[in-house]
């Protein structure tokens, strides 16, 4: 999909072929921007948020449809209002003047085109993240190369049955490695700032989920085998039970021997990067949508 509003959306692996400017794509969104949340955000990882937290663009819509998703009300349900590429560049430029290390836009996949409407209107003078679900495709990240300082993406699901079952993508790591390695291409290895903030580089964010270590122990493995030595993982303890999800095995937190178990590894593996704490798996870090104050 380009800045033509009439061309088939490719944007994203599922290739859906939606003219948007007629009917919604698998993702639900037409070509017009929706945005459910601009503001610091301060619970990323340390060297995205520093002290004085990103800038956070959280864009309504996602390509996947985990059924754990703690930001459902905006990646399932579309929550969010619109927002013109005039409109989202003033409002980056309220986020720079209140101090943020850096800017992030999250899952903005399926806006690409308009985003880089919006940046070349005003371009602040911060790192820029991308932050993923890492269900990318490398023709879209190729439209990103020399915009995006940082790429921030998750990397879920190693089969392609858990990736049906949580994701409804059974080619979620298929397009994800894929992706992942496009990443580390564009950017090389991270680089930091004398405040220790990223400036440029990639990050890998892990979550563990309940009765699924097996599959973050070959994910793991995959990043040391893979991508370029030195690549920084975060591994994320966070998991809760949200959006109602329904398998069983997912229905509850991750126990203190599953999480051992995982951090085991990579350790063993010598992966660098950073933990989360036992305290993140609460619902104070869930990020609030349309309440006052959602928007600078």
């Amino acid at each position: 999909m380009s800045h033509s509003d009439s061309i088939l959306c490719t944007l994203c692996p599922r290739r859906c072929g939606a003219d948007r400017s007629l009917r919604p794509g698998f993702c639900g969104l037409g070509t017009e921007m929706r945005i459910a949340r601009i503001a610091p955000h301060l619970w990323e990882e340390p060297p995205i948020s520093g002290t004085r937290g990103t800038g956070a663009v959280f864009f309504s819509g996602c390509t996947l449809r985990c059924v754990y998703c703690q930001n459902g009300d905006i990646s399932h349900r579309n929550a969010g209002r619109a927002f013109s590429p005039r409109a989202l560049a003033d409002s980056l430029k309220r986020l720079e003047d209140l101090g943020v290390h850096s800017i992030s836009f999250i899952t903005g996949t399926p806006f690409v085109p308009q985003i880089l409407e919006t940046l070349s209107l005003y371009r602040p003078n911060l790192p820029l993240v991308w932050n993923s679900s890492g269900y990318e495709t490398v023709e879209t990240l190729k439209m990103l190369e020399g915009v995006m300082d940082v790429y921030l993406p998750d990397l879920k699901h190693w089969s392609s049955r858990t990736g049906a079952l949580c994701a409804k993508a059974p080619d979620y790591f298929e397009a994800a490695s894929l992706a992942v390695a496009e990443m580390c291409r564009q950017t090389g290895l991270p680089a930091y700032n004398d405040e220790g903030i990223m400036i440029r580089g990639t990050l890998i964010r892990h979550l563990i989920l309940p009765s699924l270590t097996g599959e973050s122990l070959k994910l793991l493995t995959w990043i040391r085998d893979t991508l370029p030595a030195g690549t920084p993982v975060s591994l994320m303890r966070q998991y809760l039970p949200c959006n109602d999800v329904r398998i069983p095995e997912l229905q509850r937190r991750i126990t203190e021997r599953e999480y051992a178990r995982v951090l085991s590894h990579m350790e063993a593996l010598e992966l660098p990067g950073f933990l989360q704490e036992a305290e993140a798996a609460s619902s104070d870090f869930v990020p609030l949508f349309n309440r006052d104050g959602s928007f600078v």
